[in-house]
């Protein structure tokens, strides 16, 4: 009787339990929960440490170069032929419905103030800027300096993602505004090649007002402080060697991305309840 009674346990101990679709939806949201804490967790402490945290003489300027000079080639060059791409299609789309190009300058501006520009410049920070935070702190981690920092009472928060958080915040303001002024010209050299559209018609600002510039700068600050505090958040939660390194470099792209997704969603939605004439 005990060889049959182990022999009838004998497969449930050896095979994993299996979850059904429902099961891993719901492991994925308790993930996400858990996770959104830990990073709401990461930004209260960076918040706090901002104004009553330890200052390193130099931190700050050394990020400032390391996210804003070092990031504005690639993104002048990627948003300028963004910039053309956008504008060629849109005159495309024009002259199938309406052949007059007096305000395609002027509606292109308008989503570029508003939307386009603060939210394409933020992806591509997302993959430059996140990618560098996390390999950068997950290379210190598994190699135990965030250890050694624990030990000598530093605040790896204070002393890693609070310098870079307030780069992030300045110099992703000033790069979207720069190029999104790249990307600007660009399409208005583009209208003017291909479908001849006068520069002073294409430079056109009548349809921008004080609504677009405020949602638009509103989201240029908070895609830059969402980058380094997700990117950070997965560098300090990297475990392993240089395979941990790695996952929490494509993590911290992924979930910076989506982070600038989600905040788009949420920071459009409320500029439309609150300038309802746009």
């Amino acid at each position: 009787m005990s060889d049959q009674a182990v022999d009838i346990d004998k497969p449930y101990e050896d095979e994993p339990y299996e979850l059904g679709p429902v099961g891993l939806l719901g492991a994925a949201v308790v993930d996400l929960m858990i996770g959104g804490r830990e990073v709401y967790s990461v930004f209260v402490r960076t918040l706090y440490f901002t104004v009553r945290g330890r200052r390193e003489k130099g931190a700050i300027a050394t990020q400032l170069f390391e996210i804003g000079n070092r990031s504005l080639f690639f993104l002048s060059i990627t948003m300028g032929f963004l910039g053309m791409i956008l504008s060629y299609e849109a005159g495309i789309q024009t002259r199938r419905v309406l052949p007059d190009y007096q305000m395609l300058g002027a509606a292109l501006l308008q989503l570029f103030v508003r939307d386009l520009a603060p939210s394409l410049g933020a992806l591509l920070l997302a993959t430059r800027v996140g990618a560098g935070i996390a390999a950068e702190i997950g290379s210190m981690v598994v190699t135990e300096q965030i250890d050694a920092l624990r030990m000598c009472a530093a605040d790896p928060v204070d002393f890693l993602i609070v310098p870079r958080f307030v780069a992030s915040v300045v110099m992703t303001s000033a790069l979207i505004i720069f190029a999104g002024t790249v990307a600007y010209i660009t399409g208005g050299l583009t209208a003017y090649i291909a479908f001849e559209v006068p520069l002073q018609t294409f430079f056109n600002t009548s349809l921008v007002d004080t609504g677009d510039v405020i949602v638009g700068m509103t989201k240029c600050v908070a895609y830059g402080a969402a980058i380094p505090i997700v990117s950070g958040y997965c560098g300090l939660t990297t475990f392993g060697g240089s395979e941990g390194v790695g996952w929490a470099t494509t993590r911290a792209v992924v979930n910076a991305s989506l982070a600038v997704i989600i905040l788009n969603f949420f920071i459009s939605g409320a500029g439309y309840l609150v300038f309802p004439g746009l």
